[in-house]
């Protein structure tokens, strides 16, 4: 067993697209190894800003002996067939071997073929995955073919210490790599990977990027603790800088108290968007004006004009979200709502404008059923999209909503205005809060209500990998908001209503409001199956209730959903399902053989055994006590009404006959079982139960 060493030097890759990179090429890497008959004991992967690294542990030095055996025509079969089978076996009639079969004498090929050695396979391979790596974003060589993210400098391939000879582009594997670009610029030979790591260090790269994640956490930390500060926990921030540096050091800088006026998330964004600095706050969760930069050098000065150039680049943007905040102020949040007029929301849709104005109008709507002032809900919804004209939204499209809400409590909007001006965009993601002040809830269900019903009107909806849009997104947002509120919320009429707005802003061809809304419909249930699977629900639990296909109201069906996983975790869930599956399986037999599809109820007054006339009752009883509680809402005990079944359904297969031979007799048992699976049909489609 050897190593192998894959290294892949080049100008900077982008910090988000390193780690995926590393991975694909190990996957590349390990699919043509195995498929070539070199399973390998272990591979890791380092990315820095400007190499990708594989290490291959425990791979064989040469692919196995292959001896196949492969059977042929008979030996009386036409020639033509025989002398196909050589040729496709590479072997002669002499080497062939006759053998007796029961349906007479074959001709078999023995193949043997020597395992090459690893070394002699690998160059192909390891340029086939070097070539096969796909990038969001690649450039060429010139007028050559091949692709890359950026300039590739080298390739770094060692295989039990001996270079591979890989080319790819104008580039040709060595044994060499680079250190850090300033630090340690030369190139250096390497062995093997502790050799390769080991020379790096002394190079002044951080290999690893966890070690370098923790390299800048922590003195990060210890410099804002030294000034009685905390660091601002920004997990996504930590993980692109660890991508932009091969040699970390942290440096603490100043913000001008000019500037510590401007809302906090203005200076956050200024610092972490565009120059991935990390914020600090004082014990009280109040931004301070230091913030933390991280160099990519040890410089000699200990970093002093580093941290006054950033301070500088700092103080310019500062500089500019000043201007836009100081001139956005100058107007009234509701006197850009003209504005909003030239601008485009879609083609076929209308303006930003006339969305506003449909947002509105739907939040007023929605208020008495979220819970919410009408007057609060339509003038929040209408104000919602007015700071996209501002020019802080303009340079910082990250604030669209937040820069509302200062602005429209700046305009002594009412705060629960300003606060559904900010949330109407939540939840933007799986990790981002839902909104829970009614207002709020209610322009935020306006908003994506109406993206929904609009594109899917004119037809316009995810296909595949592709969502434009964000319709996925937005779907999933009305579903977070519904459950997590608990609101009583049939979305039917809901649909139909956003419908209505939208329609008279619709250009082209439209499909029905009916085709709208069971499209839109189909669409949450698909998401919402996504969501709960991604909760921990079972599948198939979700599949059975939504089968039902007449469930709108989402808390009520999510409700369905947990009590039919109570029932189905129970003993006498597990049971009733076999005893559900049973039934099932014999009227699919019966129905086949008569040609029929056998239907309850069953006639009462042919029902002889004692074991039918208990489930015939039974029946009657578990169907009005679950129709009941369903009516009531409690899928508790629907579910228990179902679970009382199995004892008279589970005598009836003991002691009663189906196929009697009495055709009548036959006939009504046959409709018993159709009366087990509709009665069960009433809480959940338990066909769609698997185990």
């Amino acid at each position: 067993m050897a190593e192998l060493l894959l290294e892949l030097f080049s100008e900077e890759i982008p910090a988000r697209m390193q780690e995926q990179a590393a991975d694909n090429l190990k996957d590349l890497l390990v699919t043509a190894l195995t498929d070539n008959g070199l399973k390998p004991e272990g591979v890791d992967t380092h990315s820095t800003p400007r190499r990708l690294t594989v290490v291959v542990r425990g791979l064989p030095e040469a692919q196995a002996d292959v001896r196949e055996e492969r059977r042929g025509p008979r030996s009386d079969a036409p020639q033509k067939a025989i002398e196909g089978f050589l040729k496709g076996a590479g072997v002669t009639l002499e080497q062939v071997e006759y053998r007796d079969m029961p349906k007479g004498t074959f001709l078999f090929a023995i193949i043997e073929r020597k395992g090459q050695s690893t070394a002699e396979v690998l160059p192909g391979l390891i340029g086939g995955a070097i070539a096969k790596l796909s990038w969001p974003k690649s450039m060429r060589w010139g007028d050559r073919s091949e692709r890359w993210v950026r300039p590739l400098h080298s390739i770094l391939c060692l295989f039990a210490g001996a270079t591979v000879p890989v080319t790819f582009g104008p580039v040709t594997s060595g044994n060499t790599t680079c250190g850090h670009r300033f630090h340690a610029p030369g190139a250096f030979a390497v062995t093997d990977f502790a050799d390769y790591q080991a020379k790096l260090r002394d190079g002044w790269v951080m290999l690893d990027r966890e070690e370098r994640k923790q390299q800048i956490a922590g003195i990060a930390q210890q410099l804002a603790a030294a000034e009685g500060l905390h660091l601002k926990d920004d997990p996504g921030l930590l993980d692109e800088v660890a991508g932009l540096v091969e040699w970390p050091v942290p440096l603490i800088a100043s913000i001008d108290q000019d500037f510590m006026d401007l809302p906090a998330e203005v200076l956050t964004t200024s610092m972490r968007s565009h120059q991935k600095y990390f914020a600090t706050q004082h014990p009280d969760g109040t931004l301070a004006a230091r913030f933390i930069v991280v160099a990519n050098l040890q410089a000699a000065d200990g970093g002093a004009s580093i941290v006054a150039g950033n301070e500088k680049v700092l103080r310019a943007r500062l500089s500019d979200a000043r201007f836009f905040w100081d001139q956005d102020r100058k107007r009234r949040l509701d006197s850009r709502l003209p504005d909003l007029d030239p601008i485009v929301f879609h083609a076929r849709m209308g303006s930003v404008g006339a969305k506003a104005r449909r947002i509105g109008a739907l939040a007023g709507w929605l208020a008495s059923h979220v819970g919410a002032d009408l007057s609060s809900s339509s003038r929040a919804g209408l104000l919602a999209k007015a700071d996209l004209t501002t020019g802080m939204v303009g340079e910082f499209p990250e604030l669209q909503g937040t820069m509302g809400r200062y602005y429209a409590r700046l305009d002594g909007e009412a705060e629960v205005v300003a606060e559904a001006v900010r949330s109407h965009y939540s939840p933007a993601g799986p990790a981002d809060d839902c909104p829970s002040e009614p207002v709020s809830v209610a322009v935020a269900l306006a908003d994506k209500l109406d993206s929904l019903a609009g594109f899917f009107a004119i037809d316009e909806r995810p296909t595949g990998s592709k969502d434009p849009f964000a319709l996925r997104r937005a779907a999933l947002g009305v579903i977070r908001i519904v459950l997590e509120n608990g609101l009583r919320l049939p979305l039917q009429p809901v649909l139909h209503q956003a419908y209505g707005g939208i329609q008279g802003d619709l250009t082209g061809n439209l499909l029905s409001v009916d085709q709208t809304s069971s499209g839109i419909l189909a669409f949450i249930a698909e998401r919402l199956r996504v969501h709960l699977r991604g909760a921990g629900v079972r599948h198939d639990l979700i599949a059975a209730v939504m089968a039902l296909g007449t469930e709108d109201d989402l808390v009520r069906l999510v409700a369905r959903v947990e009590a039919l996983s109570g029932l189905v975790g129970s003993d006498d869930g597990a049971n009733l399902l076999a005893a559900y599956r049973r039934a099932a399986n014999i009227l699919r037999i019966e129905e086949k053989n008569d040609g029929q599809t056998w239907t309850g109820p069953a006639d009462r007054g042919l029902l002889v055994d004692q074991a039918e006339l208990h489930l015939g009752q039974a029946l009657f009883d578990a169907g009005t006590n679950a129709d009941s509680a369903l009516a009531a809402e409690d899928f508790a005990a629907a579910m228990a009404a179902m679970a009382a079944l199995r004892g008279p359904v589970d005598a009836f297969f003991e002691g009663v006959t189906v196929n009697a031979d009495d055709p009548a007799l036959r006939a009504n048992r046959l409709k018993l079982l159709a009366e087990i699976r509709a009665t069960l049909h009433r809480v959940a489609d338990f066909s769609k139960i698997e185990g």
